[in-house]
């Protein structure tokens, strides 16, 4: 936190007693005008304090690591991502090559990842079984990733707790709605099948090891987009208080009961947010939130520069926070569809997000972009008529793809 110290200059009178004459009257004290010492702004992380800011005390190593540089970088820098980089390509589905490296030459400095088909009812762990290939799939690209230096960050479309068929609110009846969320919750009728959900994902976590046996780090952001009603954990179906018990039940389950310590912890809405105490208002806690994110499309979808200026000055909020709360700031999820019928917005990358990003001084660590399809994409190939837009935006001077993207897991000397 910013502090200015003032020297403030004490003003002596001198008192003169009305029998004295005037030939013996001394001169007045000289009075010294105030003096300000410059603000300096001074970064209270450290290297040797970095664990005081996190959920988890006893994080490894490499997660420690992953903190403290993600919230550095973001003093210069920003890093790109996308949503299964790897898994998801626009009209080249041969290749394994993310369409980012496609059109720059170069990974994504991010890699998003879900949660979804590893915990699905029908995942039965059988190698046959297609669930559980795409659990392999995952799992293989956060540890190709890792190798290359790059960051996976985790969302999870849970399927609601009753049929387990969909995490769409809209897919559920009225009783289900009302009552889903809060039985998840401590004492409620599915907090046991909760917890089966969260053991396997602390499996599967564990499990994620570098090539010298290290827990690979990931940054999960449970219950995302909680402030919409999309979701069935939306804001309608769920009190604030439900919804923070229910966060800090899975870190604590995670870290606490299954000894799980290569998770960084993301708290993300949708961009309904704008000022700090709204944003706050189903915030778990600093206890239980290593990352302050905020996801925001609606912002971008052809709002020209007014809607960049809406979405800067979300993020800047969040920025603030983060810096009062030595916290990590970032855009969680954003992106503009192009489609048969949507097409590229003249200086989307370029200006309208760069800006946003940047402008008033914003300190976010990094923005992630939704996956492309065969048939739909948010990050161009080389092919599309906006790939000279992208291409501009990850060569700007805050911008960085995995080439330039430092050691993330090393704490610097």
């Amino acid at each position: 936190m910013n502090k200015t110290y003032l020297l403030i200059p004490i003003l002596c009178f001198s008192l003169f007693i009305s029998g004295c004459s005037s030939s013996s009257d001394t001169p007045d004290p000289i009075v010294t005008p105030p003096t300000t010492i410059p603000v300096t702004e001074t970064d209270p992380l450290t290297t040797v304090n970095v664990k005081t800011y996190m959920v988890d005390a006893t994080a490894t190593t490499e997660t420690v690591a992953l903190f403290y540089n993600l919230k550095k970088l973001a003093k210069t820098k920003f890093a790109i991502g996308q949503q299964d980089a790897f898994n998801a390509f626009y009209n080249n589905g041969s290749s394994s090559m993310s369409d980012i490296k496609k059109t720059t030459g170069n990974d994504p400095a991010i890699l998003g990842a879900d949660f979804m088909f590893i915990t699905d009812k029908n995942n039965n762990g059988q190698a046959e079984n297609w669930f559980y290939q795409q659990e392999k799939k995952i799992t293989d690209d956060a540890k190709a990733a890792y190798a290359k230096g790059m960051i996976t960050i985790f969302c999870w479309h849970l399927r609601e707790p009753n049929k387990e068929d969909s995490f769409y609110a809209n897919d559920m009846t009225a009783a289900e709605k009302a009552t889903a969320f809060k039985s998840i919750l401590p004492g409620g009728s599915k907090n046991d099948w909760y917890k089966l959900k969260l053991d396997k994902i602390a499996s599967v976590i564990s499990n994620l090891k570098g090539s010298n046996g290290e827990l690979i780090p990931i940054i999960f952001r449970p219950f995302h987009e909680f402030d919409g009603n999309w979701f069935w954990w939306g804001a309608d179906y769920c009190f604030p208080e439900d919804y923070k018990t229910a966060y800090q039940f899975t870190v604590d389950y995670l870290k606490n009961t299954k000894g799980v310590h290569n998770i960084l912890y993301a708290f993300s809405p949708d961009n309904s947010y704008s000022t700090s105490a709204n944003y706050l208002s189903r915030y778990p806690g600093d206890a239980y939130v290593d990352v302050l994110g905020m996801d925001n499309y609606g912002d971008f979808n052809n709002q020209g520069q007014a809607g960049s200026d809406r979405a800067n000055a979300k993020i800047k909020m969040v920025s603030d926070l983060a810096k009062t709360k030595v916290k990590i700031a970032a855009m969680t999820e954003t992106g503009y569809q192009v489609t048969a019928t949507n097409t590229p917005i003249t200086g989307w990358f370029s200006n309208y997000l760069y800006t946003a990003l940047t402008a008033n001084s914003v300190e976010i660590s990094f923005v992630m972009f939704w996956n492309n399809t065969k048939d739909a994409y948010y990050v161009p190939t080389p092919s599309a008529t906006n790939t000279a837009d992208f291409t501009s935006f990850v060569s700007k001077p805050k911008s960085v793809l995995v080439n330039s993207l430092p050691k993330m897991y090393v704490l610097p000397n």
